[in-house]
């Protein structure tokens, strides 16, 4: 009898377990999954990073910028990879191209779930130009500077406002033949732009020293030399925002490359940039001992500084 009950207890245990179904089995087969979602995408020569938006359930759109000094048109344009949510399908795969040389500047991948769902994403391509490149004639070199400025410390002013705080020779004023020239060589794989960075010494041959000579003379270049003599590198990071210049022994300076416009810096003190301007932010130190001084706006308490530059047609 009691053999009977074992046997009874064994055929129910195991019809049991045949009954439960593996917990796997339905992530593996994607029943659940509606997911069907462009997450990264990346074309040939796009810059930066593409903008995807989920619009609804069957539609979404996606803005990208492709860099058109490298391609003849945008007819052509193959995809270097996609990033798709887990199990998901697109009607595009890596190395396929799409046609953006119609009106819309536009073409459309679709992609489905595993269930089978879809959703049509239209992907419109714009035209991406490095405004940087060019040749431009240096203006003038500007600097904010000054301890308290709002106890009428601060000022704006070119550096060659006060030509006997430099040397003679070789100040500021030398660099204002300068001519700089940005040449444009690639992209990073974040879509970041570089190349080759000329800074031309002009009809003088010279580079300015910046070495304040007043008392006490200090030299000032670690402020004020922020781009290369002769040739060295830039690179544009569409990010942060920020230009960096890699000089011919391997130290870097970064600053801003802007438009015409006014910027306010407070206490009734402006700046205005008429075409564009190379702007870099100085670290200087208060020195309440030195306000009102050339030395402190120069030397110690350095704020900003800009290159005023125009590009040649």
């Amino acid at each position: 009898m009691k053999s009977l009950k074992y046997i009874l207890i064994l055929t129910i245990v195991a019809m049991q377990m045949a009954c439960q179904k593996d917990p796997l089995e339905e992530i593996e087969e994607g029943d659940w999954n509606n997911e069907r979602s462009i997450i990264n995408i990346k074309f040939a020569n796009q810059v930066g990073q593409a903008e995807i938006v989920r619009d609804d359930e069957s539609t979404g759109h996606i803005t990208i910028a492709i860099n058109v000094a490298a391609v003849p048109d945008l007819s052509n344009i193959a995809l270097n990879s996609v990033q798709l949510s887990y199990g998901a399908t697109a009607t595009l795969k890596e190395g396929e191209s799409l046609n953006f040389e119609n009106a819309d500047k536009s073409a459309t991948v679709t992609v489905t779930s595993p269930t089978g769902k879809s959703r049509e994403y239209i992907i419109t391509a714009t035209e991406f130009t490095e405004t940087i490149v060019g040749t431009y004639d240096i203006n003038n070199l500007i600097v904010y500077g000054g301890t308290g400025p709002e106890y009428g410390g601060g000022a704006v002013m070119p550096l060659t406002d006060k030509p006997w705080v430099w040397p003679e020779a070789d100040g500021p004023h030398v660099e204002l033949d300068n001519v700089l020239t940005f040449e444009l060589e690639g992209f990073t794989e974040e879509g970041n732009t570089y190349g080759k960075f000329t800074n031309s010494a002009g009809e003088d041959g010279l580079y300015a020293n910046f070495n304040f000579v007043g008392d006490p003379e200090t030299d000032v270049n670690n402020f004020y030399r922020k781009l290369p003599k002769g040739e060295g590198t830039w690179a544009r990071n569409y990010t942060s925002g920020m230009v960096t210049f890699t000089f011919s022994d391997g130290h870097t300076t970064s600053g801003t490359f802007v438009g015409s416009g006014t910027e306010d810096l407070g206490n009734g003190l402006s700046k205005t940039v008429d075409n564009n301007a190379l702007a870099f932010t100085l670290n200087g130190t208060d020195n309440w001992d030195k306000i009102y001084s050339d030395y402190d706006k120069f030397v110690s308490k350095p704020r900003k500084f800009w290159i005023d530059i125009t590009k040649r047609n």
